[in-house]
């Protein structure tokens, strides 16, 4: 009898965490294996171990850890405060319409090469019990968690199913200029210019399939599988080559072989509004950790009431440490850098000995 007591007494321990000083009470979750802050998280902890192994081919930063961060966007993003204010449909938001409106949303422009994604996660949303909403923006969360330098997300549960898809041309394209795209995310959700830019980190895991269709797999720096500043740093360098053939709408020269740079990052790195916001991450992963963490909060929820969502943050695994250091591909320096920032110098940065990088597809 006192044994049975004890055993009580240590089970309910194992439920109760302190924090800061307070206590927190975990509950249980019918696996046996997992407690939580709020028992609506529990079934999360399935999903997140199912497409860690059979999404993400064993939790890796890998293509589709990529498109499924890039799939958030194309969700989240079809939605317009302008449009509602006037009493018409501007779109749902992060709410699953790109999953359950397919063959309507990606077949948009802005979405080419999309389908593939959304036709990967199906049979995850249709055997579990989540809403693809939900499904979208967390299998975004824990796909980038597999990037060694990314910080880990936050995901809030409850996104209502999509009645009726976004409309077209909500989503900004990489051939639009400056002023349309920090018009088209100013309309969407408020996004300053700085927030735009910390959207834009993740195209450092990132890669093109459908700009040059004759190269897919094409990265956007020469460290697809970190989350760095490489990005930022390369999209500053002076373009010299295609990597694929010319004249694709979209794509400017870039100044690595086998590395796409894309019209709309590049005008952006060179623009006043976001010159100084984009070279201020270069060699600072603290800052784009955070600034991508706090815009990506912010993208997951457009259109949804935060006050009926639970966070369950918690089930989001902890991301792998930086394992890359700011650099110069090899073959170019300081001296290759178009400083588009009047402000502050670019940073000193090392180069990568060895003859000039060539970027293999992803």
């Amino acid at each position: 009898m006192a044994f049975s007591t004890l055993a009580a007494f240590v089970s309910a321990l194992a439920v109760v965490q302190v924090v800061n000083g307070a206590v927190t009470r975990r509950v249980a979750c019918p696996d046996g294996v997992n407690t939580a802050t709020n028992a609506a998280c529990c079934s999360l902890f399935a999903i997140r171990d199912d497409i860690q192994q059979n999404l993400f081919d064993g939790a890796t930063c890998g293509e589709d850890a990529h498109e499924s961060l890039r799939l958030t966007f194309h969700d989240a993003i079809g939605f317009s405060q302008s449009a509602a204010a006037k009493g018409v449909f501007g779109g749902g938001g992060a709410d699953g319409s790109i999953a359950i409106f397919e063959s309507i949303e990606t077949n948009f422009h802005a979405s080419i090469g999309v389908d593939e994604i959304v036709n990967e996660q199906a049979p995850f949303i249709a055997r579990h019990n989540i809403t693809p909403g939900d499904f979208i923006q967390f299998a975004g969360a824990v796909g980038v968690s597999n990037c060694p330098g990314a910080p880990r997300l936050e995901f809030l549960l409850g996104r209502p199913a999509a009645t009726q898809p976004a409309p077209d041309k909500t989503i900004p394209e990489p051939f639009d200029t400056v002023d349309t795209i920090l018009a088209r995310f100013a309309d969407a959700a408020s996004f300053t210019p700085e927030e735009v830019v910390a959207l834009l980190a993740s195209h450092t895991v990132a890669a093109a399939d459908e700009v040059d269709p004759t190269i897919p797999g094409t990265p956007f720096d020469t460290t697809p599988g970190f989350f760095d500043t490489q990005f930022f740093i390369e999209t500053q360098l002076r373009g010299t080559l295609f990597p694929g053939t010319a004249g694709n709408q979209g794509e400017v020269e870039s100044p690595v072989a086998g590395e796409m740079r894309l019209q709309s990052d590049s005008e952006l790195a060179r623009d006043s509004r976001t010159a100084c916001e984009w070279q201020s991450m270069v060699n600072n992963q603290k800052k784009m950790m955070t600034v991508f963490k706090s815009a990506m909060a912010k993208l997951a929820v457009i259109g949804q009431d935060v006050r009926q969502m639970v966070d369950c943050s918690e089930v989001i695994p902890m991301p792998p440490p930086p394992q890359s250091t700011a650099h110069f591909p090899a073959g170019l320096s300081n001296a290759d850098v178009e400083q588009a920032c009047a402000e502050t110098p670019f940073p000193t940065l090392p180069t990568d000995p060895g003859p000039a990088t060539s970027v293999p597809p992803v």
